[in-house]
């Protein structure tokens, strides 16, 4: 059950048509391209994948057709996070029956726990659902409004979540998340979830990653890991402040997911817009961040 997860995961965009309506069509080629890029998988229907903006019905629809280019070198990880744990059960069990290598879900978004036990509580609600695979707790305290500590849910996790294979962790805790790495010997799997502290978490370590710009920037991260790898530090370091200011960027115009759809149209994944209430750049907006990408050499 405890199986390792090695190399950069894309969180992916799920891919709408101009009337907001899920178009999975667009997923065969989606997987393919990160395929070719190296990645070494999806964590679909999250943040980036607007997962809870969908319904249980076009969240399985998703998933079944991303698990359908699943392969042992390329895991999907599906987010099933709602604010019912009973939902989220339902979204669990669903992803074992296709065959998901996982499931993750951050806490209710909605009546948030204030102390761990309630949270060990509602993932092991959601993870028995899905007993044979691994289940993840994704840690996103900007997103969930969650931030109790890590190091105390691992304790508890592992003796109440029998198939609790580590944690997403997307926030900036450097010491905290230093513990987790090194908890019971590295036996978790630890994956960082800020793609602009990639080579700090480089430095603890840690190599393993989920994120939105690893969709269309995964050949610089990847060449960043290769630099640090072979002790070329220095090159590494600017590796990651080229992918900072391209990420920058994207938040000047738009923010990750909104500017980040508008980007893999210009790599020729054509995600649609975002489902309300966020909003869609208007054709100005979208020159205007192209132009800005192109002075920084994203695609060069």
């Amino acid at each position: 059950m405890k199986k390792r997860i090695e190399g950069i995961i894309a969180a992916p965009f799920t891919p709408m048509d101009e009337s907001g309506e899920i178009n999975p069509s667009k997923i065969a080629d989606y997987a393919e391209k990160l395929k070719k890029q190296g990645l070494s998988g999806v964590f679909i229907c999250g943040t980036t994948g607007e997962g809870m903006s969908m319904t249980l019905k076009e969240r399985k629809v998703i998933a079944k057709e991303w698990v359908n280019f699943q392969e042992e070198k390329f895991k999907v990880i599906v987010h099933v996070g709602t604010t019912s744990s009973k939902q989220s059960k339902v979204l669990a069990k669903h992803a074992q029956k296709i065959g998901a290598y996982g499931t993750s879900t951050m806490g209710p978004i909605f009546l948030k726990p204030n102390s761990i036990n309630p949270l060990i509580d509602f993932c092991a609600e959601i993870a028995q659902a899905a007993p044979d695979i691994p289940f993840f707790y994704y840690h996103i305290p900007l997103i969930s409004g969650i931030n109790l500590s890590m190091v105390d849910y691992i304790d508890e996790a592992k003796l109440k979540i029998p198939n609790f294979s580590g944690i997403k962790y997307t926030h900036d805790n450097f010491a905290e998340l230093i513990k987790c790495i090194e908890k019971d010997n590295l036996k978790w799997n630890i994956l960082n979830g800020f793609d602009e502290n990639l080579f700090k978490v480089l430095k603890l370590g840690l190599f393993n990653a989920v994120g939105s710009t690893y969709n269309y920037m995964c050949p610089n991260y990847l060449s960043m890991i290769k630099d640090f790898k072979a002790g070329k530090i220095e090159q590494a370091e600017e590796k990651q402040k080229k992918c900072n200011d391209i990420i920058q960027i994207i938040l000047e115009n738009g923010g990750p997911i909104i500017a980040g759809k508008a980007i893999m149209k210009f790599t020729g994944i054509d995600c649609g817009p975002c489902r309300i209430p966020l909003t869609k750049l208007s054709e100005k907006a979208i020159s205007k961040l192209q132009k800005a990408l192109n002075e920084k050499g994203l695609f060069t």
